[in-house]
């Protein structure tokens, strides 16, 4: 079973065999059908714990088997984080706790910055999630964790098709839900732009920039019209032709720890307006130079 730890290793993992899914036939070393996961069987129906029956990696017969199995059994893979989230307590009355609801670049980001994700900050990203696969974990993964402010980064493996074709109007309907979500339980809401990218590498065949672009105009309009705050890590980390920009990445979509640096200062300035922000009032826009 994967569940939290090395968020880097996993990613590359995930995206390494990507492309073997997405394609329809296997990776090298990794079992190209969930046959050979006869070991391990579903629950069928319902179970006291759904998570006990999900196989292990190895179980299942190589990742990509695996990863099949979790999309035709945990489509929202709510076992990642279920046992964290029991684990994680109330909140300190002095320490306002934020969840980052997120991808690879959020789960990714508390291994290269876990000074970050301390005095009440709560790392929820899942490498290779799509926005449909974020709003069906929502409620376990953020809603009853009790937040005072979730910020919500999705859209990367959308435009990628991670989980099938799909349409922008698809993506914002799913970032919509996940905010009436958050604010119909008190949460305030930090709604962040999809990071540039020109490429991406587990999907070759799709052309991301004009799509991020449209998408993140989206987000901004919404952010203001819906009271959420809005944090522009696009302008702060793109080039002119929508790449991520030189030092910023490492693979043209997922941030050096210099990458995670820009965002972390963005993300600092906007939970302290979301903190400070009165439900109704009108959203707030955090952006930064681009160079700085």
């Amino acid at each position: 079973m994967v569940r939290t730890g090395d968020a880097r290793s996993l990613a590359w993992l995930y995206f390494a065999v990507l492309p073997a899914l997405l394609l329809g036939v296997a990776a090298p070393g990794c079992a190209a059908s969930v046959a050979h996961s006869s070991v391990h069987t579903a629950a069928v129906g319902i179970a006291q714990d759904s998570c006990k029956s999900e196989p292990t990696v190895k179980q299942a017969g190589g990742f990509v088997a695996w990863y099949r199995w979790t999309l035709d059994n945990d489509y929202g893979q709510l076992c990642v984080y279920q046992a964290a989230d029991a684990a994680l307590g109330s909140a300190k009355p002095d320490t306002p706790r934020v969840v980052f609801m997120g991808d690879s670049i959020t789960q990714i980001w508390e291994q290269d910055d876990p000074g970050f994700f301390s005095h009440g900050r709560v790392d929820r990203g899942i490498s290779g999630q799509t926005t449909s696969q974020m709003l069906v974990r929502f409620r376990q993964d953020v809603i009853d964790l009790h937040p005072a402010v979730v910020q919500i980064m999705g859209g990367t493996n959308d435009i990628a098709g991670n989980t099938g074709a799909t349409t922008l109007a698809d993506i914002e309907s799913n970032l919509a839900s996940m905010v009436e979500l958050a604010q119909a339980h008190g949460i305030k809401v930090i709604l962040a732009s999809v990071p540039p990218s020109n490429h991406f590498f587990w999907q070759p065949r799709v052309n991301p920039v004009a799509p991020i672009r449209e998408l993140n105009a989206w987000i901004r309009i919404y952010a203001k019209t819906h009271g959420c705050t809005y944090v522009d890590d696009y302008d702060a980390m793109a080039t002119r032709t929508g790449a991520m920009r030189p030092g910023l990445s490492y693979d043209g979509v997922h941030p050096t720890a210099k990458g995670f640096s820009i965002m972390e200062s963005l993300s600092r300035k906007a939970i302290a307006v979301a903190l400070a922000t009165r439900t109704n009032d009108p959203s707030s826009e955090i952006s930064a130079p681009i160079g700085k």
